[in-house]
């Protein structure tokens, strides 16, 4: 019985992770907000890991959805557009190089210093005005790149100097790169696409880099060796996020062509300004 609510919870997780990945709304906030309200019985080691390996369901379904937008090797692609998607493939390595060095660097500063609700909170609130301003100082202004095989290797670079910001907990990978790619003049759907292409190397590394260290652990003896239950769960965690990353990906680029990004900036300054709220009053009565 414990291990089947065991795996309900994993369920949730994954649901949260599939829809918050996405969308500009910050999924390592989400977790953590989640995880104060429903605990897995799991190892701390292994609840570090999971948080952010879970995300290999999620970047599974992007490359799944746009598999032949990335593969430059389909045998339908014209010798041009094969070019292209090599090229499109150098735009996002270019991209990611910020984001990687700054993240191995700080890697575990930022898990002992950052990851609280105070900071999860205010970057909820100020990356949701700044989409507010950002959307409405852009909505007169058409944008001067409209196709994801249009950005250069500048704009891109710029892009992943944005996802940098992605490392405070609560600010949002997808949040900053499509906010970075609207103030760079790309179009919210070409915005949105090289978003979630620069996901998977960026995820795809995170994961790596979480899960090295927790083996790395289990063999100084610093951490326990995962259950069956803990195994389970990962599983559960990362197939549930898979199967909702595919509606919300889907969903969220039907959004785009006729829709601003206000509406996700009013709901984190709302959502910030609860759990502030209810930590402070959580802390004042204990």
């Amino acid at each position: 019985m414990d291990t089947i609510i065991e795996l309900l919870k994993a369920v949730l997780f994954g649901i949260v992770e599939g829809i918050t990945e996405w969308l500009p709304i910050s999924s390592t906030g989400h977790m953590i907000l989640l995880d104060e309200f429903v605990k897995l019985k799991v190892s701390d080691a292994f609840y570090e890991m999971f948080q952010v390996v879970i995300q290999l369901g999620a970047i599974l379904a992007v490359v799944l959805l746009f598999f032949h937008k990335l593969n430059p090797f389909a045998a339908t692609k014209t010798p041009r557009q094969k070019k292209d998607t090599w090229q499109l493939w150098l735009k996002v390595i270019v991209a990611v190089l910020p984001s990687a060095v700054i993240g191995l660097l700080l890697d575990d500063w930022m898990d002992e210093h950052l990851y609280n609700y105070v900071v999860v909170a205010l970057a909820l609130v100020v990356y949701g005005v700044a989409f507010l301003f950002v959307e409405k100082r852009n909505h007169p202004k058409a944008a001067t790149v409209v196709d994801v095989y249009a950005i250069d290797n500048r704009t891109a670079l710029l892009i992943g100097a944005f996802q940098c910001l992605a490392l405070i907990p609560g600010t949002s990978r997808s949040g900053s790169t499509i906010l970075g790619a609207i103030i760079l003049g790309v179009g919210r759907f070409a915005g949105a696409e090289f978003s979630f292409f620069l996901a998977i190397p960026t995820m795809l590394g995170a994961s790596a880099l979480k899960l090295l260290k927790y083996v790395m652990e289990i063999i100084e003896g610093a951490a326990a060796a995962p259950s069956g239950t803990e195994l389970a769960v990962l599983g559960v965690g990362c197939v549930v996020s898979f199967l909702v990353s595919l509606l919300v990906i889907r969903g969220l680029m039907e959004y785009v062509r006729k829709h601003s990004f206000s509406a996700f900036g009013v709901y984190r300054i709302v959502l910030g300004v609860l759990v502030l709220g209810y930590f402070v009053i959580k802390t004042c009565l204990v």
